[in-house]
Order: C-alpha cells, then sequence, then structure tokens
C-alpha cells in the first residue's frame, strides 16, 4: 500500500503546475491533492480526473475526498465533531480493553511453552489441547466484540451453495473424494485492516505480516498465538523465496492436518477501495491445494471503512467517528483445482480470481482482464 501512497502522492505537484509543457522545476506543493490554486483549477481538476482513472482502485468516493481531505459539509462537521468527543474515548476505551484482556488471555496459555523457531516464523500455532481451544475460542469472540465496538453492529454473511463447486473446479474424477478434502487456505479481497478482524473472528486462520508486528506490545504476542508467518517487506534480499517456501508448507499442511490452523493469504498484496480485484499473486496456490474464496464488502454513506489512499491514523480517527460501519461477507465454496491449475499457479490464481470478480462483481484491473478475455 505504501507504493501506491507515494504514487498518489507525488502526483500533486504536477497537477498544480498551469503550464501543460515539459517542465523540470524542482518546487514541491505539500497541499491536499483536493486543493488547487484558483489560477489552475481547471487544469488541476482534469488532471486530477486523469489521476483517478489510472489509480482507480485506490481511488476514495466517500465525502472525505479522494484523498481523505476534502472540504466537509456543515453537516458532517457537527456530526464529526460531536463523535469526536462521545464516541471516540469511549470507542478507544473499550477497544484497548478488548485486546489488552486478549494479550493477558494469549500470554496465560503460552506460559512454559516455547514457540516455533523457525526462520520465518516465531509462533505459537502448534500448541495443542486446551491451551489452543482457549486461544481460538477467546480469540474469535474477542474479535467478533472489537468490531462491534468499533460500530459494525451486524455482519451480513452469505454462503454461497456448493452445488457450482464441480463447474468452478473443473476437475475431471471424484468429486465426491474432493468435497472430503480440507482447504489448506483461505483467499480474500483486501480492502482494510478491519479484514482480519473479522477472519479472526469467523475461522482464526493464520496469515503474513510484517516482521516488525512480532515486536509491537501486545499485538506482537497475539500474532504469534495466530501462528503468523513474518516477513520482512522492506528487505530485498532472497528473504521473500523463503516467506513462500514457509507459506506454501503451511498450506500444505492444513490441507492434509485437519488441526492445523489455515492459512489467509490476501492475493492482491494491498488494500483497494473495494471496488476492484488486482492481479492476484500466486503464493497461495503454489501448494495446489483447494482454496476457500472470501469477498469482503463495507457498504457505507459518509466514510468508507476501506484503507487505500488515507492515512492510518487519520483513517481510524474517522473510522471511530462513524456511528454505524457495515460489513457483508460472501463465503463462496471451496474451489478444488483441477490438474491443469495445480501444475499452473497462475492459472489457478486467475480462475480464482475471475470466480470472486463474476460473483459479487467486481471489476479487474486491466491487466488480467485483458489476459482473461
Amino acid at each position: 500500500m505504501e507504493s501506491e501512497l507515494k504514487d498518489l502522492n507525488s502526483k500533486p505537484a504536477k497537477i498544480q503546475q498551469p503550464d501543460t509543457t515539459h517542465d523540470d522545476t524542482s518546487s514541491k506543493d505539500d497541499r491536499p491533492l483536493l486543493k488547487a490554486d484558483s489560477s489552475s483549477t481547471a487544469a488541476a481538476a482534469a488532471n486530477i480526473h486523469e489521476l483517478e482513472k489510472k489509480f482507480a482502485a485506490y481511488v476514495r468516493n466517500d465525502v472525505y475526498g479522494t484523498m481523505g481531505r476534502g472540504e466537509l459539509p456543515l453537516k458532517e462537521k457537527i456530526m464529526l465533531g460531536i463523535s469526536l468527543v462521545t464516541l471516540l474515548p469511549l470507542r478507544i476505551v473499550f477497544g484497548m480493553s478488548l485486546v489488552v484482556v486478549y494479550y493477558l488471555i494469549c500470554r496465560i496459555c503460552t506460559m512454559f511453552s516455547a514457540p516455533n523457531q523457525e526462520e520465518e516464523e516465531e509462533g505459537y500455532a502448534h500448541l495443542g489441547g486446551w491451551r489452543r481451544a482457549v486461544i481460538v475460542r477467546s480469540g474469535r469472540f474477542l474479535s467478533r466484540s472489537l468490531l462491534f465496538v468499533v460500530g459494525f453492529y451486524w455482519i451480513t454473511e452469505t454462503h454461497k451453495d456448493s452445488a457450482n463447486t464441480k463447474e468452478n473446479s473443473k476437475t475431471e474424477g471424484t468429486h465426491q473424494l474432493e468435497e472430503q478434502e480440507r482447504p489448506g487456505a483461505i483467499v480474500s479481497n483486501h480492502v482494510s485492516y478491519l479484514d482480519i478482524l473479522y477472519h479472526m473472528s469467523s475461522s482464526f486462520p493464520s496469515f503474513v505480516a510484517k516482521r516488525s508486528v512480532a515486536k509491537i506490545p501486545l499485538v506482537g504476542l497475539i500474532s504469534k498465538c495466530l501462528g503468523c508467518v513474518y516477513v520482512q517487506r522492506e528487505s530485498k534480499s532472497s528473504d521473500f523465496k523463503g516467506v513462500a517456501g514457509v507459506v506454501t508448507d503451511r498450506v500444505r499442511e492444513a490441507h492434509h492436518n485437519g488441526s492445523a490452523p489455515m492459512m489467509l493469504l490476501f492475493p492482491e498484496g494491498t488494500t483497494t477501495n473495494g471496488d476492484y480485484l488486482l492481479s492476484f499473486k500466486t503464493g497461495a496456490f503454489l501448494a495446489g491445494a483447494p482454496v476457500v474464496p472470501v469477498i469482503l464488502r463495507y457498504p457505507y454513506q459518509r466514510f468508507s471503512p476501506a484503507w487505500d489512499s488515507i492515512t492510518g491514523v487519520r483513517h481510524v480517527v474517522f473510522l471511530l467517528c462513524q456511528f454505524v460501519n457495515h460489513m457483508e461477507v460472501m463465503h463462496l465454496p471451496t474451489y478444488y483445482p483441477s490438474q491443469q491449475e495445480k501444475d499452473d499457479p497462475k492459472l489457478y490464481a486467475n480462475n480464482v480470481r475471475r470466480l470472486m470478480a463474476t460473483e459479487l462483481p467486481l471489476q479487474l484491473t486491466w491487466p488480467l482482464r485483458k489476459y482473461l478475455s
């Protein structure tokens, strides 16, 4: 997501220039994207339109503007002011209380237990018995409670009938055997950091996180209890290959071992505004195991919970100041890959992505749209 923000933030300097010639000036303008000089309003508006078309998957369409810095109407300012002194403090206190409670539960359950010491993970997902049961059940309950505190009082969930599984999987043989196979991963579109909270409340899977997450107070231990696979995203070394191998092994383990947690993977690799599906990376599909596609949507009227082109702190404040938030979730049938898809992870990824885009529907970004036509 950082690269997209850099791209978006790098454009305003050009938008502010009324001259359309190729002038390599070094002047900078740190003002918000939506506030242009009056002398260049028309040119800026045209360039902003072009910019929004180029980065359509990241453009915000709520009352807060493209970059979350738009001029708010008086009614919205009043509602925001009321929320800042009422909802925001209460939600922060209750939310932090839930996090602390779950941290203490995880601390008790992991006492006298050594974490995995593999290179790319240091987690407690291998715990069994009552310890694992307490971690999972309390984690699911408290995750849903945290979503409730944030304003997601109702979550609409739809489970698609598995009658179409045979058609989607494109297999040629024994479907009864396939239906008994356990999926190894959950693949989901990525709209917000709230996606993780929902999946924790629904299935409590493991997921990929930055290595720095393991060192965050409270959250670090929780991520280890989830069995996260850590990646140093800032690194340009061959570390990525190691992470891909660990993820593939974990997917295969979940596929063959019913007690192992499934992996939650966001194949897009970053967040969007929820209306598009970016190209899928193949990490979730390298193992050739069945996957469960899940689609999340966040309907809104004022502020979009999508975390796309807005800073984290500003997004959290606006989200907590919204009286009610909405979430819709569609669980698709388990997708069983054909032998051809197992041999070609890219084909496997593209077919799952096309299925997800068709079901909601979502718009495909142009590279794969051309590939699938």
